[in-house]
């Protein structure tokens, strides 16, 4: 099995739309969650979302447009940035030996939802033409994979909220076995539709709006956390094999060290301590990692009240007493709930924050909850924290817990490779 390096990330998010842009707000503490600016705000019980400043007519011309969806746009706009940043010759790459791996929750939500209001609010009985082509889930993949003419696997992953950790860790998979040179892997959402916030809205698992200050609504492991809010964007990064990009001269921004899998299956919506432990396990198997040797962690941490609790409780277990030394960093309270593509931004702002010996802060942890006793960096970054293995959590509905262990570059000798799933 071969090391596999990190060398293109790319990202269009409620805190910028490059890496570098996400990094300086993230650090700064600043949140891309606001009052939703939408003709149907008014019908929501709180009109809150993380939203992403961006024109798709900047980036694709008319008859391009027209087809996809803007969920799709994200991905394949941050694809270009990720592959522009691996200053890769791609005349030299053989194209049937890489891949394109792709998360997302919900899909083409929104030209599924305007396909809706028309027929049945308008009474159509036609809806737009490539209405299919915008609504199905594989078409950011799809759009990936013609914009570099990728021949190999091309794959849709959608387990909810841990949709493109499962896709980057099923591509790293496909690297480090030798399948792949190469192999693009995140996920993208654009969920901020009518229909799909009265769903979620429905759930009660949306966070009320904070009387003092919209922005601080999305409180992780703070006692008076009131749920998640919903955001939107894309995050992609590649993957080589290290030998492959050390020869070739990349920058290489991090190493995926292991990947772990698990399902609860014992609620849809209710997490469970043993699955997300088993999940943690596993990825600390898969890397041939002791747990002593994680230096950070970034939690899953929605700011729901189950999840909240259940994630402080799966790393008590895993970690044991040296779980209230680990810095932790929940940083949905900065750019909102990304759903499917929320593991794939976390793992970005993750390699981020070690390159740069950084501990993002959780914002708005100003009434700690007894329940949640952890170090979970409130309110303000932690500089000169020396992270060279991190662990990032993605969990979700159905029960599909999906963890990734990320290695700082350069950090370690060559390994003795994966060990077991």
């Amino acid at each position: 099995m071969k090391r596999v390096a990190v060398t293109g990330i790319g990202v269009v998010s409620p805190l910028g739309n490059s890496p570098s842009k996400l990094y300086a707000n993230a650090y700064a503490g600043r949140s891309g969650i606001a009052p939703l600016l939408a003709p149907f705000a008014q019908r929501l019980l709180a009109p809150l979302a993380a939203t992403v400043q961006f024109q798709g007519a900047d980036h694709f011309d008319p008859s391009k447009l027209r087809m996809m969806d803007r969920f799709a746009q994200f991905a394949l706009v941050a694809a270009r940035q990720a592959m522009a940043d691996t200053r890769m010759d791609l005349h030299r790459l053989d194209r049937k030996r890489a891949g394109v791996f792709v998360g997302t929750g919900m899909g083409g939500t929104l030209s599924n939802d305007a396909g809706y209001q028309t027929l049945y609010a308008k009474g159509s009985d036609r809806i737009a033409p490539f209405t299919v082509l915008l609504g199905m889930y594989n078409a950011a993949a799809a759009w990936v994979g013609m914009e570099y003419q990728l021949c190999g696997p091309n794959l849709t992953y959608t387990t909810a909220c841990s949709s493109s950790a499962v896709a980057i860790g099923e591509a790293w998979l496909r690297v480090a076995s030798g399948e792949l040179d190469l192999a693009i892997a995140g996920g993208a959402e654009a969920p901020l539709s009518f229909g799909s916030m009265k769903a979620w809205e429905a759930l009660h698992t949306l966070a009320s709006i904070d009387a003092e200050q919209a922005a601080a609504s999305c409180k992780p492991f703070s006692q008076n956390r009131s749920g998640m809010v919903l955001g939107e964007g894309s995050a992609m990064l590649v993957l080589e094999p290290w030998d492959q990009a050390q020869a070739r001269g990349a920058p290489i921004h991090g190493e995926i060290l292991g990947y772990g899998l698990s399902t609860d299956a014992t609620h849809i919506t209710r997490p469970s301590v043993e699955g997300q432990s088993a999940a943690m396990r596993a990825a600390l198997a898969s890397a041939r990692c002791d747990a002593a040797q994680i230096d950070a962690i970034n939690a899953h941490g929605t700011g729901t009240q189950a999840n909240d609790a259940t994630e402080t409780a799966a790393i008590k277990a895993v970690f044991g007493q040296r779980a209230w030394q680990i810095p932790i960093s929940a940083t949905k309270a900065m750019h909102g709930h990304l759903l499917g593509a929320a593991g794939a931004l976390e793992c970005v702002l993750s390699l981020l924050a070690m390159q740069h010996a950084v501990a993002l802060p959780t914002l708005h942890l100003r009434m700690p909850d007894p329940e949640c006793d952890l170090d979970y960096v409130p309110n303000v970054v932690r500089d000169k924290v020396a992270v060279q293995t991190m662990l990032t959590n993605s969990f979700a509905f159905g029960g599909t817990n999906a963890v990734l262990v990320l290695g700082a570059a350069g950090a370690r000798p060559a390994r003795a490779g994966p060990g077991p799933m």
